[in-house]
């Protein structure tokens, strides 16, 4: 269709993929909302459940670990449970990225978006 145009061939199919690729991005970006990821704390005591996105969906704390005495405690593995949580979401994103980016020859360790 291009023939005769040099590098401008070239140039057509680089668009459509970048087209294509912004297309995936939106889809895995919309997937990724709806995939949760669970963190947790205290050998399970407290669980702390995301989206992959990172946004806190769920909390569940085991009432045996309802004790004044242990308000500090408590409130430690409540945050640990978020951040592992939010920890788990970061990698589940950079997975599902890995996975569409495959392919694409870019170099390995790139993240996107840039």
């Amino acid at each position: 269709m291009l023939k005769g145009l040099g590098g401008l061939g070239d140039m057509a199919k680089l668009m459509k993929q970048a087209q294509e690729m912004q297309t995936k991005m939106a889809e895995m970006q919309a997937a990724l909302e709806t995939m949760t990821v669970e963190g947790q704390s205290g050998a399970g005591l407290v669980k702390a459940t995301a989206t992959a996105k990172g946004e806190l969906i769920g909390l569940n704390i085991d009432p045996s670990i309802f004790n004044q005495d242990d308000k500090e405690v408590v409130e430690d593995l409540i945050l640990a449970a978020i951040k592992d949580a939010q920890a788990r979401a970061q990698e589940k994103s950079q997975e599902e990225l890995a996975k569409l980016t495959e392919g694409m020859g870019l170099p390995p360790g790139m993240k996107l978006p840039f």
